[in-house]
């Protein structure tokens, strides 16, 4: 128990060096930062959404020095092309003369990868990435490429500017384990970002992990037990998404048109198991579960007309969903 004990308290002082250094470079979004790292831990990637300026980019590139690893930003443009992301294969002589083919690799090669306005990339580019989030891995003219992990993909999109840009599809949507919305600072809080860029426009955040140290964290995040009672709850609240199962949700049959995958059960599950050991909790609880609910399915679930014309978003939903379904 007390080796137990030991190995929760190395976790949590992990997170909070994690989140002094970070929190040198951003200020607010204490929510998002929190799931961030919680994703990060968990191997899934993030969806950054907000209206520019709010500090997107910049905690992307903070977290890259703070967790050291190799970081990579793709700028994601209608001209680009698949291979601009994954690598592609030339044609060279070798010493002797003769002509071999070589596979140069593209930026996606690097353990965090920032995919910034990710959707101004046109459908058969942003295809290119359905591999690499989900299965670590490039193939290119029938070889395959592994990556090193850790591996994260953390992209951005502007909610507000849609001329020239182009829906994400529903498979890549779903590789997004988290959802994140980045909000417009308060004014104390743009009073404190106006300071700190005074100083320098460059991040100050210093390392405080790295690539082995996050495979650990991952590993002891993972056997964090949930209970069969926290477990159904979290499987029926996915399942209540959809409206078209029997005994479905009161509120997924008036509101959503289409309901979350079997991926977003396991998101759910995998994020709540680090998120308890980040409160120094030894189990999943429901609490967990509730806390994540909203950037687990906000981008997985499609709301009707209904919800539309009475105003309500995705997160309306999902805060309906997780006060309809039952606790044991």
């Amino acid at each position: 128990m007390n080796n137990d004990m030991e190995r929760v308290q190395s976790f949590c002082s992990k997170i909070k060096n994690v989140k002094e250094q970070v929190f040198r470079d951003i200020v607010g979004q204490e929510e998002v930062v929190d799931n961030v790292i919680i994703a990060i831990i968990a191997g899934g990637n993030v969806l950054l959404e907000g209206v520019p300026g709010v500090g997107k980019t910049r905690l992307v590139r903070s977290l890259s020095r703070t967790l050291s690893l190799p970081f990579s930003r793709i700028q994601f443009t209608p001209d680009l092309m698949p291979s601009d992301v994954t690598g592609t294969v030339v044609i060279r002589k070798d010493k002797d003369g003769e002509m071999v083919s070589e596979f140069r690799r593209g930026p996606i090669f690097a353990n965090l990868v920032l995919a910034d306005e990710i959707n101004r990339a046109t459908p058969k580019t942003q295809s290119a990435m359905l591999e690499v989030m989900q299965e670590h891995k490039v193939t290119v003219a029938n070889n395959t490429y592994k990556l090193d992990e850790p591996f994260f993909v953390l992209a951005t999109e502007n909610p507000v500017e849609q001329d020239g840009t182009y829906p994400l599809p529903e498979a890549q949507m779903d590789r997004f384990m988290f959802k994140l919305i980045m909000t417009f600072p308060k004014n104390s809080e743009l009073i404190d970002i106006v300071k700190m860029t005074q100083k320098t426009m460059d991040e100050t955040a210093e390392a405080a992990i790295d690539g082995d140290g996050i495979l650990e964290m991952r590993a002891l995040a993972s056997s964090v037990p949930i209970i069969d009672d926290v477990l159904d709850y979290a499987i029926r609240l996915v399942s209540g998404t959809h409206p078209e199962v029997e005994g479905s949700s009161q509120t997924a049959r008036k509101y959503i048109k289409y309901g979350a995958s079997p991926r977003a059960a396991q998101a759910l599950v995998t994020a709540a198991k680090v998120r308890a050991l980040m409160n120094g909790g030894f189990n999943v609880s429901y609490a967990d579960i509730d806390a994540l609910a909203a950037p687990v399915l906000r981008h997985r679930i499609k709301i009707n007309y209904t919800a539309i014309n009475e105003h309500l978003s995705p997160d309306d939903v999902v805060a309906m969903l997780v006060k309809e379904t039952t606790r044991k």
